[in-house]
């Protein structure tokens, strides 16, 4: 072996500081375990004022989709989790995508085997059997071929993989950050598949390879790693490679007994964005899905995450996505958005329902803001707008209001000749105007304002009352919708 060219690799790696990465497979969707890990990784990268790195781990040919890696650029850039090395970016310890690095692997392996901490396997198995490690080390003959007869055989055209060498004997400790020091009996471990039959890496291998080659410090992953964590070790400890920081995270259950799952019907994060949440609301939860800052404040921004994340936060145990918490965190975060930007991410679905723009979508928003959970909610609030809905005279009947058919009638008929005087149409003379009707009346306000409103919106419930929805729809309209309701209480 070329111990000059391992040399430059090990020359290669960055120290000094903090670095995490954050590693998916091109398979589909982000689910919500995935998400948070990118998170953690992120924030402790950045809280720590380290190098945050994307890796593109696409070994695993056979579940990749087409179009994954767009969906982990879009999601990382909406969610504001920038990379500081990647495939897009480059960096000093490339390529960032893991086939590309295939070279790399076969002779790390090949070094492991001359060590006496890998060896070739020979045997007729699946490939599923050697990606799941379904394999008794005890009946593989090729654990004590020599060294000779292996390279004989390999060199003679046979296919092989190569297997991790557990050792026999002993047992095998490790540390994470969590779970605190854990150890296994060497004898449970079985001798995993390092390097398939085409060449590739198992994602066991690549990882740990990958993981020392870029000079990761904390490798965060989900808790159902754990049992591969003592082979990792060995690999570790059979190159002689320093051990980084191990995170392993619990995993995010849909309930008491289920881990989340997209053949369940549990949300992406892409699904949860289509489903009008804010990617900030659905952050802020995520990060609080088996995490904890302490105290009673629920509701921080990506900035202020940055500043308190603390690993030691980490609960061991499993945390459960509430999908109503999660509603509970987005109305919070509209309610808190100033009026432009709830009115800018919420034109697109006003204009769903309100295709006349003569009805300005920053007015309507302003009646949106404090009633809506989310955004998907908006467009069936709406349907007035464009179009007076056909509605019962029943409607005029509200016992709070203390109007029927009748007093509605009256008050209508009083009400059309004062809007029809009015020069100026606003929130103000539209408010004054029926507040001095109701005093002349010797009623209440409401008693003005209920025939009003459903004479304009032909709906019981509605963004915004009276005025609003009258200062909206405009002098004309209004006009024209307060005598249809004559018409049909006449």
């Amino acid at each position: 072996m070329d111990n000059n060219w391992f040399e430059e690799m090990e020359r290669r790696i960055p120290k000094g500081k903090i670095r995490t990465r954050f590693a998916p497979s091109p398979t589909g969707y982000m689910h919500v375990g995935n998400l948070r890990t990118a998170l953690y990784t992120w924030l402790i990268a950045r809280h720590g004022d380290g190098t945050f790195i994307l890796r593109i781990e696409d070994t695993d040919q056979g579940r990749l989709v087409e179009g994954a890696v767009d969906v982990i650029y879009k999601t990382m850039a909406q969610c504001r989790l920038d990379h500081d090395e990647g495939p897009d970016l480059g960096g000093p310890v490339g390529p960032y995508i893991q086939t590309e690095r295939r070279p790399l692997y076969g002779k790390y392996a090949q070094l492991l085997i001359e060590r006496g901490h890998a060896y070739r396997c020979f045997c007729e198995k699946a490939e599923s059997e050697e990606d799941s490690g379904d394999f008794g080390r005890g009946d593989d003959p090729c654990r004590s071929l020599s060294e000779q007869e292996a390279q004989r055989r390999a060199d003679a055209g046979e296919p092989f993989v190569v297997r991790q060498r557990i050792p026999h004997e002993g047992s095998t400790t490790f540390h994470d950050e969590i779970f605190g020091d854990i150890t296994v009996e060497n004898a449970t471990l079985d001798d995993q598949v390092l390097i398939k039959r085409d060449g590739l890496p198992t994602y066991n291998f690549a990882n740990v390879v990958d993981d020392h080659l870029m000079g990761i410090t904390h490798v965060v992953r989900g808790s159902e790693y754990l049992s591969s964590a003592p082979k990792y070790n060995l690999l570790y400890e059979g190159f002689g490679w320093e051990i980084p920081k191990y995170v392993h995270c619990s995993p995010v259950m849909r309930d008491a007994h289920n881990k989340m799952s997209k053949r369940h019907g549990d949300p992406s994060y892409e699904d949860l964005i289509a489903q009008g949440y804010l990617t900030d609301a659905v952050l802020n939860y995520v990060a609080l899905l088996g995490w904890s800052p302490g105290g009673e404040q629920e509701i921080y921004s990506l900035d202020e995450l940055r500043e308190i994340f603390d690993l030691h936060g980490i609960s061991k145990s499993p945390a459960i996505f509430d999908i109503e918490k999660l509603r509970y965190f987005n109305s919070a975060y509209i309610r808190a958005m100033s009026p432009e930007a709830f009115a800018a991410v919420a034109e697109p679905y006003i204009r769903q329902a309100v295709k006349n723009e003569a009805y300005d979508a920053a007015a309507i928003a302003g009646l949106l803001q404090q009633r809506t959970e989310l955004l998907t909610e908006i467009p069936e609030k709406l349907d007035f707008f464009d179009e007076l809905p056909a509605y019962d005279v029943e409607l005029f009947t509200h016992k709070k209001s203390k109007s029927d058919a009748a007093s509605s009638k009256d008050v209508l008929e009083k009400i059309v000749p004062v809007f029809e005087a009015l020069e100026a149409w606003t929130d103000e003379s539209l408010l004054a105007a029926m507040v001095s009707l109701a005093e002349g009346m010797g009623a209440k306000n409401a008693k003005v304002m209920w025939p009003v409103r459903i004479a304009a919106a032909g709906k019981a419930v509605t963004p915004g009352g009276a005025v609003e929805i009258c200062r909206i729809l405009g002098k004309d309209e209004t006009l024209r919708r307060l005598r249809i309701a004559l018409e049909k209480l006449a």
